[in-house]
């Protein structure tokens, strides 16, 4: 009897949800973003008091609460990449295989669970964030924002879809790769290394780092307009477009290759 999507989505997520690796990523997510962002309301705000005119002006309140999201990316990508990695790890991809022998329809199924729970993580830890955030500034009598400010809503809803993104990169290197470690090295290397060493490379790369991630794609966090990255919405669409490439890339070998 063959397996419908909804029957292998609803297997998936009831194996989702009993990881417990799954809930430890998720409670860390949370953890580190909500820390991280009471730990930096205080330099933040003193930035600003201590800052020259230029700097007061680019200050920018709504990047400085949902700055978390430069580690919060590294926390979902790991959520991503475990889905994948941990049945191969344990073995428990052959049972899965078995149970749905059409490979696009458990890999679908696995990409729809990842993207619904790190697109509801990732908005609602960035409106939390922005929420204490812009209420610390305000408590330290620095100038704040609230979501009606221009671009505000826009950079904390962008956030969230940024991070759900990040997480489907990781399910495509999970798959392509198949080891954690492996791919886990390489999601640090395409959302920190490539970026902190983007100065050394030559001028006909600019177009492609315009819509790597955590430097156009991440531009939408910011409501100061920058001028190397003025329709940042375009560049986050660009990102996604890369990332569903890779997917595709990713359901082909998942297809093709054995166990």
């Amino acid at each position: 009897m063959s397996t419908r999507f909804a029957d292998t989505l609803r297997s998936e997520w009831i194996k989702f949800c009993s990881l417990r690796s799954t809930w430890l990523t998720l409670g860390g997510l949370v953890a580190v973003g909500l820390g991280l962002t009471l730990l930096s309301m205080d330099p933040g705000a003193q930035s600003y008091v201590t800052g020259t005119a230029q700097e007061r002006q680019d200050w920018d309140p709504t990047y400085r609460s949902l700055m978390m999201y430069f580690i919060a990316q590294l926390i979902i990508g790991v959520l991503g990449v475990l889905v994948v990695t941990s049945e191969y790890a344990t073995g428990l991809m052959r049972t899965s295989l078995s149970a749905t022998p059409r490979r696009h329809r458990l890999l679908g199924a696995k990409v729809a669970v990842v993207a619904a729970v790190a697109l509801v993580a990732g908005q609602a830890l960035m409106f939390a964030v922005f929420l204490i955030g812009q209420a610390g500034f305000a408590a330290a009598g620095v100038p704040h924002a609230t979501l009606g400010d221009p671009r505000a809503l826009s950079a904390v809803v962008g956030g969230g879809l940024y991070l759900a993104v990040i997480a489907l990169l990781a399910v495509a290197l999970g798959t392509i790769i198949r080891a954690t470690a492996g791919a886990l090295a390489t999601l640090v290397g395409i959302v920190l290394l490539i970026p902190a060493v983007d100065g050394i490379f030559p001028s006909w790369l600019d177009g492609l780092l315009d819509l790597w991630p955590t430097l156009g794609g991440a531009a939408l966090l910011a409501t100061v307009p920058n001028p190397d990255y003025p329709q940042p919405w375009l560049n986050l669409a660009g990102m996604g477009a890369g990332v569903v490439a890779l997917l595709a890339v990713a359901f082909v070998v998942f297809e093709r290759r054995d166990v």
